[in-house]
């Protein structure tokens, strides 16, 4: 509060020049920043000021400081955390092109075009031409300009942390929602950016307006831990002694919890400790350094070792970076301790920002430039740009946004291509935590997902609806594209999609096909497509009507409706679409009746059927249908009751294979009593081949009856 004050009285001096040619109000932003890039041009600074506090002259913020010192102190801000000058420029310029008269060309050409790029990507659209969609869509526009240069979200960042610090002049119903979108948006962005030093802050200032008892409570819990002795100061001071003597350099320092993470840990542990109100932080210089610290943290006093987790072999998804553990010393006092080098710090305070110029640019002379070359770029970025481009309605993108951003965690995933096996050959796929196979289709294939029948995980078959872990092996089965009625997305795959481009390629994909639905769900409701089991053909199968696949290859899930196969019948109406529901699958000779559903497709049914006795009680007219004379070829759902034994599945697919059939889909029911119950949808290519194939299913051991399937219509 102090270097603004200093701001704000710099600021009403205007610009007036010391002897080195710098403005009195960025005297103390130029002294931070060359204390992190000792050879930057402060030239750039300079005209940049200068044009902010000419542009701005005369305006004020509703606190009545001059509005030049809310740029200022968003400049102080990134300069802190080690922001190069390019940063900086634009930020002293951030406002100026949505609150002044100063244009964005008049920006590019003074400044270059990387300035103009960074002020672009903040300034907001208009209220007057886009209403109540300007906030989301000046976040979707940020969020495209950040897909290039992350450097604007950090701006955002930092202009969003001194507007919260101010918020108490706003209205309380203003507060109120800017605190939440602050919470919702960008407290988000800034953990996954690794902005921890801007994090932490904004997430007290929206506890304090969204939670004023809770907060009240956390502040006085710290006030009255302050008054008494630190317990955390003895243990450090053990700790400075052991690493002495272990002739380990290292810095110890008593990390204070912020309110937030006080508040947290009190609703998780009921009650605080003496020890609980801070962490020790181990600062030391090389990577091996941290690995000895944690040796003699573990051998000269008792290790919890629940609670040690290894950030350095195994960095989180926003760059962080640090060993965790916790002790127990002579006195039964438990101090929970982060170890890292100073870089490491650097990075886990100052995330993206302490990583400089994402273009590699050399001229603001980062120090350990080189070692911040080599980070990797954030990989969640990529998939909220895909998803976005797909999501028009502001509505849509803002709910999307939100709730893609609710997640906190990130997963990786390991992909194989299609018939590689189970081994992890492809490369990693990021998801959020609580993500779904059906979810890792389409972060891997795009809209090519919607083909998806089948997945295996760490080499087991597995539903589309399983949940990912970190580092689990994922193998994704699609139907070949030259499949004559490609599958499509059930409705039930919007119920396990957790993220944004799952569901709305999904959408996008039932809505463009609504007959495809309705049939679906006039066929005898078999749905259920993540609840099914993908089920791999044994060796040599043939899969599905489009032609042979790869004997390793899928056998899962069907979720569009069923084609008629090499069995066709005929209606007399020649244009309809005619398809044999899959709740009976009829096969020639059957006797079968047909009915109309939405889109003029025409359903097929033997005369046994549930669902005909159904939708005639209801009124529905029957459709004329006969089989093709000379039809051979069928598809057809057999049920299979068995007693549950190992390897039951591979001897069923096996015989199937051996009897000339394909396996199209088949599904899985839980063990009941050690009794399974085996659902296979086959392509035969002649239907008189049917009561033989039934035959050799029985006699494969366990297996106790196989029947036509007939499965009834969900009530409705």
């Amino acid at each position: 509060m102090r270097s603004l004050r200093k701001l704000s009285h710099a600021a009403l001096l205007g610009q007036t020049p010391r002897r080195d040619g710098l403005p009195h109000a960025i005297e103390h932003v130029a002294k931070v920043h060359r204390a992190h890039h000792p050879r930057a041009d402060l030239a750039t600074l300079r005209r940049a000021y200068v044009l902010a506090e000419s542009s701005h002259r005369g305006q004020t913020r509703k606190s009545g400081e001059p509005y030049i010192t809310h740029p200022l102190a968003v400049t102080l801000l990134l300069a802190q955390l080690g922001a190069e000058t390019t940063t900086l420029t634009a930020s002293l310029l951030h406002d100026t092109v949505e609150d002044t008269e100063v244009t964005l060309e008049q920006v590019r050409k003074e400044f270059g075009e990387e300035v103009g790029y960074l002020v672009d990507g903040v300034t907001k659209l208009e209220k007057v031409d886009y209403g109540a969609a300007a906030e989301p869509e000046t976040f979707r526009k940020m969020l495209v300009a950040t897909g290039n240069d992350v450097r604007v979200m950090s701006i955002k960042l930092a202009d969003r942390l001194h507007n919260m610090r101010t918020l108490s002049v706003m209205r309380p119903e203003k507060q109120v929602r800017i605190a939440q979108v602050t919470r919702d948006v960008l407290i988000p962005f800034a953990e996954r950016l690794g902005v921890q030093a801007l994090k932490s802050e904004l997430e007290d200032l929206v506890f304090a307006i969204l939670h004023p008892e809770e907060h009240a409570l956390a502040r006085e819990l710290i006030a009255e831990h302050a008054r008494q002795p630190d317990p955390l100061t003895v243990v450090a001071t053990s700790v400075r002694r052991v690493l002495r003597e272990a002739g380990i350099v290292a810095q110890v320092l008593i990390r204070p919890r912020h309110t937030v993470s006080v508040h947290r840990l009190r609703v998780k542990r009921g009650e605080l400790g003496a020890c609980d109100f801070g962490r020790l932080l181990i600062m030391v210089e090389e990577d091996a350094d941290c690995y000895a610290v944690l040796g003699e943290l573990h051998t000269c006093f008792t290790p919890l070792i629940t609670e040690f987790k290894d950030f350095i072999a195994a960095p989180k998804f926003n760059l962080y970076r640090s060993l965790h553990t916790a002790f127990a010393d002579e006195r039964g006092r438990v101090a929970e301790v982060l170890v890292r080098t100073r870089q490491m710090h650097r990075v886990a305070e100052a995330g993206v920002i302490a990583l400089g110029d994402p273009r590699g640019d050399s001229r603001s002379g980062a120090a350990g430039e080189e070692d911040g070359a080599a980070e990797p770029g954030p990989g969640w970025l990529s998939r909220l740009l895909e998803w976005q481009s797909h999501a028009t309605d502001s509505d849509t993108f803002w709910a999307e946004l939100r709730d893609e951003l609710a997640q906190d965690r990130e997963i990786t995933v390991y992909c194989a291509s299609p018939g590689a096996g189970s081994a992890p050959s492809g490369g990693a796929l990021p998801l959020p935590a609580g993500a779904t196979c059906v979810d890792a289709a389409y972060a891997r294939y795009g809209e090519a997902a919607h083909r998806c029948i089948g997945a295996r995980v760490n080499g087991r078959l597995t539903a589309l609806s399983t949940v990912l872990r970190d580092g689990d092996a994922l193998q994704l089965f699609l139907e070949p594209t030259a499949t004559a009625d490609p599958s499509g997305p059930s409705p039930d795959w919007l119920q396990h999609a957790r993220t944004p481009a799952a569901r709305i390629a999904i959408r996008h994909w039932l809505a463009a096909h609504p007959a495809a639905v309705e049939t679906e769900l006039t066929s005898a409701g078999v749905g259920g497509g993540p609840f099914r089991t993908a089920t791999p053909p044994a060796p040599g199968a043939v899969v599905g009507p489009g032609g042979p696949r790869d004997p390793a290859g899928p056998v899962g899930p069907e979720h569009a409706v069923a084609a008629e196969g090499a069995a066709s019948v005929i209606t007399d109406d020649p244009d309809a679409v005619v398809r044999l529901a899959r709740c009976c699958t009829p096969v020639p000779p059957d006797e079968v009746t047909g009915f109309a559903v939405r889109g003029g497709t025409v359903t097929v049914h033997r005369d046994g059927c549930q669902s005909v006795t159904r939708m005639t009680s209801t009124g529905r007219r029957p459709v004329p249908v006969r089989w093709e004379q000379g039809a051979v070829g069928c598809r057809v759902t057999l049920r299979a009751e068995a007693l549950g034994r190992p390897h039951l599945l591979a001897d069923l697919t096996e015989i199937i294979a051996v009897q000339g059939a394909a396996v199209v889909s088949a599904d899985v029911e839980p063990p009941r009593e050690h009794r399974v119950l085996h659902t296979y949808t086959l392509q035969l290519p002649d239907a008189a081949g049917l009561p033989a194939l039934m035959r050799a299913m029985r006699r494969v051991p366990g297996v106790y009856d196989v029947t036509r399937a007939a499965r009834p219509l969900p009530a409705r």
